[in-house]
């Protein structure tokens, strides 16, 4: 059986995207779906690459259990619409940017994280310049979105 590939997208891949990433690895993992969805993150800014995510993110998902410590960050490059079924980006001004970068053979799905989820806000928000109720924001909306978005890669594979 194929796996299917998803690849959550932010601007600096080290808080919303690598947050979708660790969470929606761990809901996989849970579900023993390991072997058939693949997970990755990315930043359409390079600011940040091979760094890990911003300690207030590996600490808020923490205190849920989940990890984010083996993540690095890596800038979007075009081959990740040859490599991704699924890619998903946590807002517009960034959704924008991956339009731009997709090639017209792109033939998966590209939109917003927050069309899965049933919080009906469309944007995860940027929590790196405020406070820990932001990081604590961005884990409710993620936890939201993901179990969306495990229902949808489930419904694609029936």
């Amino acid at each position: 059986m194929k796996s299917q590939k998803v690849l959550f997208v932010c601007l600096g891949n080290i808080c919303r995207s690598p947050t979708a990433h660790g969470v929606f690895e761990q809901l996989i993992a849970r579900r023993a779906l390991g072997l058939r969805i693949v997970v990755d993150s990315a930043g359409t800014a390079n600011w940040h690459s091979g760094k890990a995510p911003d300690s207030r993110s590996i600490q808020a998902a923490h205190k849920r259990g989940y990890a984010l410590n083996h993540l690095r960050a890596r800038q979007v490059i075009v081959q990740d619409f040859d490599e991704f079924d699924v890619i998903l980006a946590m807002d517009n001004s960034n959704l924008e940017d991956l339009r731009e970068l997709c090639p017209s053979h792109f033939t998966g799905h590209l939109g917003l994280f927050l069309d899965f989820a049933k919080d009906r806000e469309t944007e995860v928000p940027d929590p790196y310049h405020g406070g820990e109720e932001g990081f604590e924001r961005v884990l409710d909306l993620v936890e939201d979105a993901s179990e969306g978005l495990l229902a949808f890669l489930m419904d694609k594979k029936s």
